[in-house]
């Protein structure tokens, strides 16, 4: 099977998020009724609104809009870290249920790649190892989802998976603050970023300050950063 590759989709998302944050943060600061405040919103340009009340820390009006993606191309080392976001919902394609006896698609990291074709084609042969190993224990097993859970376990962690994931507004920024940094893993940080880069289309004002802490303020890593904050700041900024 050939090396998969990251493709990530916004499937679905709140429709006009933005308009449905500022109304639920204007509930919290109006007397009219939901009906004059709705006139209101349709009527007015939120955005300098929705700015103010993400600059004032009022952020759990971000929790009313949500964001739904389909991710595939990943690997499940990648899966083991998104999961630690408790903040979302998840399915995720099962080895249990789904067969891999034709073959599994895996993921090549970069790392291997840059040390030529000769580390490639190992990896590679190692790959078609373990789906042999694979192979050989569903037939001793045999058949059905009982075999699938337990041949599964001589299964590497540079299979491919898919996942469908679904974060509010609010754990999306958080989301991107940890996970677009450059001391992120490789993997789940160009992930994050093409995410980012989804949401910006959507909610341009929501996210336009979005990605790691140092677009948005002082470098969160101290001694550790990566020391290239004004760079990070003027990429993300100016994502598209």
């Amino acid at each position: 099977m050939p090396a998969a590759r990251l493709k990530v989709q916004l499937i679905a998302h709140t429709p006009d998020p933005e308009k449905t944050c500022a109304l639920a943060a204007r509930t919290c600061y109006s007397a009219l009724d939901m009906d004059r405040l709705q006139q209101l919103v349709a009527e007015k340009d939120q955005q300098d609104f929705l700015r103010r009340v993400i600059a004032s820390g009022h952020l759990s009006v971000l929790e009313h809009a949500s964001f739904t993606f389909s991710i595939e191309g990943v690997s499940r080392a990648l899966l083991a870290q998104v999961t630690r976001h408790r903040i979302a919902s998840f399915s995720v394609q099962s080895q249990r249920y789904v067969s891999l006896a034709e073959g599994f698609q895996y993921i090549i990291p970069d790392r291997i790649r840059d040390l030529g074709e000769e580390s490639v084609q190992e990896f590679e042969s190692q790959m078609a190892q373990m789906h042999t190993w694979y192979q050989q224990w569903q037939e001793r097993l045999g058949k059905g989802e009982g075999s699938n859970e337990d041949a599964r376990f001589v299964l590497p962690n540079a299979c491919e998976t898919h996942i469908t994931m679904t974060m509010n507004a609010r754990e999306l920024l958080h989301f991107f603050s940890l996970r677009c940094c450059s001391r992120a893993q490789w993997e789940i940080r160009a992930m994050a970023r093409e995410m980012l880069r989804l949401c910006k289309q959507v909610s341009p004002v929501i996210f336009e300050s979005a990605g790691p802490g140092c677009v948005s303020g002082p470098c969160p890593e101290g001694a550790k950063s990566c020391g290239k904050s004004k760079e990070m700041r003027e990429y993300f900024r100016n994502m598209k």
